[in-house]
């Protein structure tokens, strides 16, 4: 009588091939649904994501869209981590390649701006989030702060680092430097795209300069006065992208 396990022993491999597949697809499947949450959160806010728009926006039965999570708050917080993870990818790491001191904040100030200029068309997260979650307690807001205040310590890093290379005054208070650099990005994100008052941007780089002019070192602000003049160029491809500065701003001539 013919063994029955030669019959069934070519099963093994479809079986661990077909296990292979599925574990590759599912977090295919998360990662897209997280970019379709993220898009939608720019637009409408954290409070809007739900399961089911984002079931009819992937296609997705909600159920499926439920395994992937387990609830609303998981999805919320993964969409935090994700627009945090893009946030540095933009913003912080480019600006390592800049030499440690005030060159390394401008380039990190920089690409927050240009940043900021880009999603004045859609919704900085950062921002509607803390409206959202500001008098709220729990895992999401929880998140939102973390992430924010990861990236105020990297600004604050960077401060400190300017004053021990002896490019900022050592009586410099960091934490009163970054509150002004970071009360410069919410009045922008205000004014531009709440009020869309043109030349938001600019105003905002001029605000920057005369924040480093107030703490710069006397050494510091000789070696930058040659190009002072040219800094608010910096930001120019970034706000002609915006519907509400294109009237405003001097393409560049280079």
């Amino acid at each position: 009588m013919p063994a029955k396990s030669d019959s069934s022993a070519p099963r093994a491999p479809r079986t661990r091939a077909t296990t292979g597949r599925a574990m590759q697809k599912g977090p295919q499947t998360k990662a897209a649904i997280v970019e379709a949450a993220l898009d939608l959160a720019t637009h409408i806010g954290l409070e809007g994501l739900s399961i089911g728009a984002l079931a009819d926006i992937t296609g997705m039965s909600k159920s499926g869209v439920f395994a992937h999570f387990g609830s609303r708050e998981e999805l919320q917080i993964s969409v935090i981590r994700e627009y945090h993870t893009r946030f540095e990818q933009e913003v912080f790491y480019p600006a390592m390649s800049s030499p440690r001191g005030i060159a390394r904040l401008s380039a990190m100030f920089d690409n927050w701006m240009k940043r900021t200029s880009i999603e004045i068309d859609s919704g900085c997260i950062y921002i509607s989030g803390a409206v959202e979650f500001d008098d709220r307690t729990g895992p999401v807001r929880d998140a939102l702060a973390s992430s924010v205040m990861t990236w105020h310590a990297a600004m604050r890093r960077a401060i400190e680092q300017c004053k021990d290379c002896g490019e900022l005054r050592p009586d410099t208070n960091e934490e009163q430097m970054l509150f002004e650099i970071h009360g410069l990005i919410l009045a922008l994100h205000y004014e531009a795209r709440f009020l869309q008052n043109p030349g938001s941007i600019e105003r905002a780089v001029m605000g920057f300069q005369n924040i480093l002019a107030r703490y710069r070192t006397e050494g510091a602000a000789a070696r930058a006065a040659p190009s002072a003049k040219a800094a608010p160029a910096a930001h120019r491809p970034a706000a002609a992208r915006r519907k509400v500065s294109v009237s405003t701003t001097t393409p560049s001539k280079e």
